[in-house]
Order: C-alpha cells, then sequence, then structure tokens
C-alpha cells in the first residue's frame, strides 16, 4: 500500500512536535511499599518532522506503548524516548504521562489506613545531542497564616495547599520521599480519613506550625538545596485561601538546567 505520511512535502516547513495526545491507558509505575501499581495514565507522545516528509506515522505511538506498558518508569524512560525516535524517524522524541499514585497513609492518633491520591507525572525528551526528565509531584497540604494567628483574639485561618515539585536528579529516587519532605515542609499533612482524635492532632499540630505560602516553598527548597542528588528543581505552591476570593501563590527555581 501507498506510504502517504513519507510522500515528500513541498512547504518546506519542519514541524517540532507531531504525535497522540490524551492517550488514557493503564500502565505499571514502581512502588516503594508494594513493588508496583497499576494506575491509569493520559500519555502524549511526539516526536518532530522534518520538512520534507508529509507526516508521520501515528499507529507506531502505540505498538511502542503497548510493548512497554509493564515497563513505564523512572528507569527506562529514555529507553522509551529512543525507541519512538528511532522507529518513527524523528531527530528528537519528546513524551509526557500524567497519572494518579497512591499511598496508604495511616491516621496520626488512631492510626486509621487510607489510601492518598498525588498528581504526578514523567515528561521527557530524547535526540541525539540531548537528553532531559522531569518528575513531577503534586502533594496537597496543610497551612495556617502566620499573620491571622498573631492579629486575632482566637483562631486563625487555615486552607489547603497544593505543592508541585519539578525535579532533574542524577540517581533514581521513590515518589515517596517527595512528598514526605513536602509534607513535612507545611503546617501539617492532609489525610484521606480522619477521626475525631486525629483532627483535633492535625489542627493543633497545623496551629502551632503557622506558613505564608513563601514559608512552605523556601522549606521545600532548603531540603532539596541539602541533596546532592538533585541537579535543578522548581517548587510552586498555591495556598486556596478560605477568607479570600483568590490563591496565594509562591514559586522557587534553582540548580543548573541540563
Amino acid at each position: 500500500m501507498v506510504d502517504v505520511q513519507s510522500q515528500r512535502d513541498h512547504r518546506n516547513i519542519a514541524i517540532q512536535k507531531v504525535g497522540v495526545k490524551g492517550v488514557k491507558y493503564p500502565v505499571i509505575v514502581l512502588d516503594r511499599a508494594n513493588g508496583t501499581q497499576h494506575v491509569n495514565a493520559t500519555i502524549n507522545m511526539y516526536v518532530n518532522l522534518p520538512h520534507r516528509f508529509k507526516g508521520t506515522h501515528m499507529s507506531r505511538f502505540l505498538e511502542i506503548l503497548n510493548k512497554y506498558r509493564g515497563q513505564i518508569n523512572i528507569r527506562t524512560f529514555q529507553t522509551i524516548l529512543t525507541t519512538i525516535r528511532e522507529k518513527l524517524d524523528g531527530e528528537s522524541a519528546y513524551m509526557e504521562i500524567e497519572f494518579p499514585y497512591f499511598v496508604e497513609k495511616k491516621a496520626p492518633v488512631s492510626r486509621s489506613r487510607s489510601l492518598m491520591e498525588y498528581h504526578c507525572s514523567f515528561v521527557g525528551e530524547n535526540s541525539r545531542h540531548r537528553s532531559d526528565f522531569l518528575v513531577s509531584v503534586t502533594v496537597p497540604v496543610t497551612t495556617v497564616c502566620p499573620c491571622s494567628k498573631e492579629i486575632s483574639a482566637g483562631g486563625a485561618h487555615n486552607q489547603r495547599s497544593l505543592v508541585t515539585v519539578k525535579l532533574r536528579f542524577k540517581k533514581f529516587f521513590w515518589i515517596e520521599d517527595v512528598i514526605s519532605l513536602v509534607e513535612n515542609s507545611a503546617s501539617a499533612e492532609v489525610f484521606s480519613l480522619l477521626k475525631r482524635s486525629d483532627e483535633k492532632f492535625v489542627t493543633e499540630k497545623a496551629y502551632e506550625n503557622p506558613m505564608f505560602v513563601e514559608d512552605v516553598v523556601r522549606s521545600v527548597a532548603e531540603k532539596l538545596n541539602s541533596d546532592g542528588n538533585f541537579t535543578w528543581y522548581s517548587v510552586e505552591a498555591e495556598n486556596l485561601e478560605s477568607i479570600h476570593n483568590h490563591s496565594a501563590y509562591a514559586y522557587i527555581e534553582s540548580g543548573v538546567d541540563s
């Protein structure tokens, strides 16, 4: 049959990224407690397209995904990208995988067990001259406003906050360690299941540890700076304010860009 995609295009315009986007796909990722975890991911896969070609072969992306679906993790990501680039005759290949990651947590007093969801993503690029890979983890936490506590006769306003950490690194690390690092940098952790004794504990802990959004990102950055594994990172925190009709936001980026 005629290979239409490989026919010559005469407009002389290269395309930086072409491929498939929004692919819903079950994959297996590494889990420190259980070995592996089955997750439902959303995947984007692209290659560059030289000006001389009319199109790329979209079906090959899914063929590669089927080949590696049980092996998608931090260690194999660049191997998958290399396969994409070679199979689709591209100079550069790109992949983005977003997925929910679940960790079993124990409530602080009752020790009740529940699953906590965290939003994660792997983003990578591979070419003959450059490779790049980022891990992103979004962690919900609790923050109590220091100003509110200082000026109020009783109580202080608090809110749920979303902290997103993006990392470049030298060697393998566990997602769970990043989650713990972020949770230990806020006023208190967030849990899926709390009994009354747990709620009392979390509320009082947060009240005794008030933090601005600036405090949270600086605390996370300080911990990342002390770990020689991370060559670049960004930290952003968004406080979903309880007494304002807007969010408070802070962002830090640091390190040698690879």
